[in-house]
């Protein structure tokens, strides 16, 4: 995974956890929204199994001018187009491994050149350090089904694992700044992708669950197993929650705080809730995400934060007015890392994993 552009002395304090050397320039890090929102705004049909993934096929040119609407809406990473592109996925397009490969390569190829536009054109003295997420989405979107917003799949660690490893191989061994293994629906799954990072050389990147309420995974499973796996490895930067109604997200940043001293991660839906069957959102009437709740998840412990399905770069702009300069808080995890600590993948204390 390549390295943070910035100076010399940041980038060795922050060598192996490019979100630190993110949080000690700006205090608070905006992720950005919803990209399959931004994409079907352009005018884009995602009606494919592929869903977003389908963009890298038909017209990439598109998920560069989406990555760039939200990096000018205020966000610091770029979340890449990989959530749905995996190798049973573009096998059913009659796509071959290497060309999988190679659209998988292509999706960082893509932020980046976003990234590299935006650098381009951003006012003079917005010169903060700018990351690229390669996405790992769950199992259940494979399916293309729902699953992922219902989990219990019926696999073992085992089994997930051995879906997973190899796109995450190939994504972390280019130029991302660090994997998001999101939208996760079950523990087993939280285990199996902890264990890839662990052994995966150069593989870093935060975990991010997908619950039910804001005591539950969407399988069931109690919040508080999920988060504490990011204790197992030093691999994982960040833990926290996304593709979650936002009025959970208050409850789930204190259960979180009670088992992780990692940065905490938040970039809930809109509030909004989708339809498996018609395959639609659904507006609830609840909360959604705004610079209001942003500001408050960010005085609750959030040291990251954006959005997910149906977040516009509109709202991240107000996300970002809202934590702008926001100093951190004294129920805000420290970060566990700095220089001379110990690197990703060394040898930590007992019940670890860590390669």
């Amino acid at each position: 995974m390549g390295p943070v552009a910035s100076d010399g002395g940041a980038r060795s304090a922050a060598r192996g956890d490019p979100l630190a050397l993110l949080l000690d320039d700006r205090g608070v890090v905006v992720l950005d929204g919803g990209l399959a929102t931004q994409l079907e705004a352009q005018g884009n049909s995602l009606a494919d199994p592929l869903w977003s993934a389908r963009m890298l096929l038909e017209d990439p040119s598109e998920i560069v001018r989406a990555h760039l609407a939200f990096y000018r809406a205020g966000a610091a990473v770029a979340t890449t187009v990989s959530y749905q592109a995996t190798f049973e996925g573009f096998a059913s397009r009659g796509i071959d491994h290497a060309g999988a490969v190679g659209l998988l390569r292509r999706s960082l190829a893509l932020a980046s050149e976003a990234r590299a536009a935006w650098q381009a054109e951003r006012p003079a003295g917005d010169d903060g350090p700018l990351l690229v997420a390669a996405s790992i989405g769950p199992y259940g979107a494979m399916l293309a089904n729902g699953a992922e917003y219902r989990g219990r799949y019926g696999r073992s660690v085992a089994e997930l694992r051995a879906f997973h490893r190899e796109r995450l191989e190939v994504l972390a061994a280019t130029d991302a700044d660090v994997l998001a293994c999101e939208t996760i629906p079950e523990l087993e799954e939280g285990i199996a992708l902890v264990e890839l990072l662990a052994e995966t050389p150069g593989a870093r990147g935060w975990l991010s669950f997908s619950c039910t309420d804001g005591a539950r995974l969407r399988s069931g499973a109690p919040v508080e197993e999920a988060f504490a796996l990011a204790e197992q490895s030093s691999r994982v930067l960040a833990v926290g929650v996304n593709c979650t109604a936002p009025q959970h997200v208050d409850e789930l940043l204190a259960r979180a705080r009670s088992v992780t001293s990692r940065p905490l991660i938040v970039y809930p839906n809109s509030g909004e809730s989708w339809d498996a069957a018609t395959k639609r959102w659904i507006d609830v009437g609840g909360p959604t995400v705004d610079g209001r709740g942003a500001r408050r998840w960010v005085e609750e412990g959030a040291s990251i934060v954006g959005g997910c399905c149906r977040v516009t770069p509109v709202q991240i702009a107000a996300v970002a007015a809202a934590v702008a300069g926001a100093a951190a808080t004294s129920r805000r995890p420290a970060l566990v890392r700095r220089a001379g600590d110990e690197e990703p993948g060394s040898a930590g204390p007992g019940g670890r994993i860590d390669a």
